[in-house]
């Protein structure tokens, strides 16, 4: 009898783990694994497990990717690739222009260009009437930064003596990366007269612009890389660079013991005005289009939004800055001028490679 009962109770064991194993099976989804091109400030939400997670249980994807700069990646090798993510709608209508139409596009986020630079240049900046302050969120006069790099005004004219040479920003590459041509958006239409450039006028701002990137020396290709050597190697070495808001918001988010040590000196500026930089996901096929549909999760945009410091696709939509562990983080950006049309920043980007 006793042994009845042992085979009895063995047997319903066994088939408890099957029924659990083959349930465990019914609720697993089938992975798709979806692979592309990846703007490079882009790749701690690609690598956030809260993302990953979402991506994998309510859409079944997993997002692989390679670092390209915005526009290298249209024309890289695309073989076997599901998706561009570049960061500007100028990669788009430059894919579009080598490539034709793609399968979808959309923007998924935007971030504004800003400038990242240290307290005794602000203060510097200040005496100079360059910078206003409004709800500790610092805004810098550009049509005043850019005639102090254009009369090639010393560190030591404007009271930081301890900095050799000039002023100047910088920047990525603008002829590889979206952060350097943006930024030379915003300097063309500066140069304008603060009027976005257009096709008529840009042979007239080819000149300034040469004039102070040819000054840069060598540049950076990838806008996590200059921010990376921004932090590292300090005042001396990297003054002032351009870059992307979210860059300090999720260096706070992701190293808040780093963020803290260096919270008193870097200082997050708004070009007064900017030029917004729309991240927009081009999807070559079917599998990048269910990549593109699930960026658009209300919770990863939230997560993007509070740890990685991308705003929404919406460019009128305020974020709340008081999520965030970083200072001086504005809640809506208004000073904003545009950027010109794909074949005035052909015209930019062109000439700006030729340096």
């Amino acid at each position: 009898m006793k042994k009845k009962i042992a085979g009895l109770v063995l047997l319903l064991a066994v088939m408890a783990v099957v029924g659990i194993v083959f349930l465990v099976q019914g609720q697993q989804r089938d992975t798709t694994e979806v692979t592309g091109y990846l703007g490079g400030e882009k790749i701690g939400l690609f690598e956030d497990p809260e993302v990953q997670d979402i991506l994998m249980e309510n859409y079944g994807l997993k997002a692989e990717y390679s670092r390209a700069g915005s526009l290298d990646m249209v024309t890289a090798d695309l073989e076997g690739r599901d998706y561009l993510f570049p960061s500007s709608s100028i990669a788009l209508e430059y894919y579009e222009d080598v490539h034709g139409n793609p399968r979808q596009s959309d923007i998924i986020f935007n971030t504004p260009i800003v400038l990242y630079t240290h307290r005794p240049i602000l203060e510097a900046f200040a005496q100079q009437g360059l910078i206003t302050e409004e709800e500790g969120v610092y805004y810098v006069d550009m049509a005043g930064l850019v005639a102090l790099i254009q009369n090639d005004t010393q560190w030591s004219d404007i009271g930081v003596p301890q900095l050799y040479g000039s002023v100047s920003v910088d920047t990525t590459d603008p002829s590889r990366s979206n952060s350097g041509n943006m930024f030379a958006a915003l300097l063309a239409n500066v140069l304008n007269g603060g009027n976005v450039v257009t096709a008529e006028q840009v042979d007239a701002v080819l000149p300034g612009l040469q004039q102070i990137f040819g000054r840069l020396g060598y540049m950076e290709t990838s806008s996590s890389d200059l921010f990376a050597q921004f932090l590292r190697l300090g005042i001396g070495a990297k003054p002032i660079i351009a870059g992307y808001e979210s860059q300090l918001i999720e260096y706070a988010a992701e190293n808040p013991e780093g963020y803290q040590q260096i919270r008193d000196d870097v200082v997050m500026l708004y070009p007064s005005p900017t030029v917004w930089s729309s991240h927009v996901m081009i999807a070559l096929d079917e599998e990048g289009s269910q990549l593109l549909e699930a960026l658009l999760d209300p919770k990863i945009q939230q997560i993007a939004w509070e740890k990685h410091g991308f705003r929404t696709g919406n460019f009128d939509a305020s974020q709340d800055a008081a999520a965030l562990s970083v200072n001086g983080v504005t809640e809506a950006v208004t000073r904003v001028t545009q950027v010109p049309d794909y074949d005035v920043m052909k015209r930019i980007i062109d000439t700006l490679g030729g340096i």
